[in-house]
């Protein structure tokens, strides 16, 4: 299927997409806050440029777009066009993540994953179910952590 807009729109609306201070992404950071956790944010020092680092229990936050991240879930599809240009930028994205996660382990943070599919759609968590994950894994001594939805061909927590 082509596409339904012309270059000149789908280029604004490109542009228009965040990569910080998105909707999820406040929505996890005034639950933490709430909570008493204090943090930083888009620490450029660490690998990945983490959403949320919590330095006192040495662990950050990075809350992903299934889309942008290629996140196997309902709300993820592969785009019908420019097909190959996709797969590459995706598949890219995914394993810069994947090396920015291992980076960071080994420099000994803890890494939780919030998936964008854990806050919206049929499958999404109450925001408070979301926030009580990451307040227990931020006072475990968990390693990682992958905050996804409920993936409704399932039923299965993920």
């Amino acid at each position: 299927m082509a596409d339904v807009h012309d270059s000149k729109t789908r280029s604004r609306n490109m542009a228009a997409i965040r990569g910080a201070d998105t909707k999820p992404e406040m929505l996890i950071r005034r639950g933490l806050h709430a909570r008493g956790f204090r943090y930083r944010l888009h620490d450029r020092k660490l690998p990945g440029k983490p959403d949320i680092v919590l330095p006192k229990h040495r662990a950050v936050i990075f809350v992903n777009g299934c889309f942008w991240h290629g996140h196997d879930c309902p709300l993820f599809r592969w785009p019908a066009t420019r097909q190959e240009f996709w797969r590459t930028k995706i598949t890219g994205n995914i394993e810069r993540d994947a090396r920015n996660i291992d980076m960071l382990l080994v420099s000994g943070w803890r890494v939780a994953t919030v998936w964008e599919c854990a806050l919206k759609g049929r499958g999404r968590l109450s925001p408070e179910a979301a926030i009580d994950s990451l307040t227990r894994w931020i006072c475990s001594e968990g390693q990682r952590l992958s905050l996804e939805g409920l993936h409704t061909e399932t039923g299965d927590l993920s």
